[in-house]
């Protein structure tokens, strides 16, 4: 039996343009995981249709995202879906995978990050570095080769470890982070 690892810390961004920048990419995410999932349960409803015959959706998000966040996001919808037909064999009364929410009454923002897309560096000023697509880094000013920087708060339950592994990020609209 493994033990699962979790840190958990709030990401304050240092600026309102850092926030900004953020949400635009946690909304991108849900977005993204909309889109698949809509393919997907479409798809699923269809008699002719094949859940896992989904679009290409690199070209479509990965310069806000970055294509190894969209790659992840895909990753994450495929496991959704293995999940919901491994319970659907004991109980057929259950759901295929829901939205991130919608455009309209808001979307649940949250993403996940590769563990070579990111990292995090705790200390007296404890950080987040994140990989985000071209296209978000032009758009803040950044240059190719810097990665958008975040202080965290927090502490962390284990600060060594041989592997990090997949980032969760959520937005809380109560609490602004």
């Amino acid at each position: 039996m493994s033990v699962r690892r979790t840190n958990k810390f709030d990401v304050v961004p240092r600026s309102d343009a850092d926030g900004e920048l953020l949400r635009r990419l946690l909304d991108a995410s849900a977005a993204l995981w909309n889109e698949i999932n809509y393919e997907r349960r479409e798809n699923y409803t269809d008699p002719d249709g094949e859940v896992w015959d989904t679009g290409d959706y690199r070209e479509d998000y990965a310069g806000v995202l970055g294509a190894a966040t969209v790659q992840q996001i895909e990753r994450l919808n495929n496991e959704t879906w293995r999940s919901f037909f491994a319970v659907k064999r004991e109980d057929s009364a259950t759901s295929p995978p829901g939205y991130w929410g919608n455009r309209e009454d808001g979307r649940e923002l949250r993403t996940y990050l590769r563990n070579d897309t990111y990292t995090v560096q705790w200390g007296e000023y404890s950080r987040l570095e994140l990989l985000v697509g071209p296209e978000l880094k032009q758009d803040y000013g950044l240059s190719s080769h810097v990665r958008p920087r975040f202080e965290i708060r927090g502490n962390p339950s284990w600060r060594q470890y041989e592997k990090q592994g997949r980032l969760e990020l959520h937005y809380k609209d109560d609490a602004d982070r």
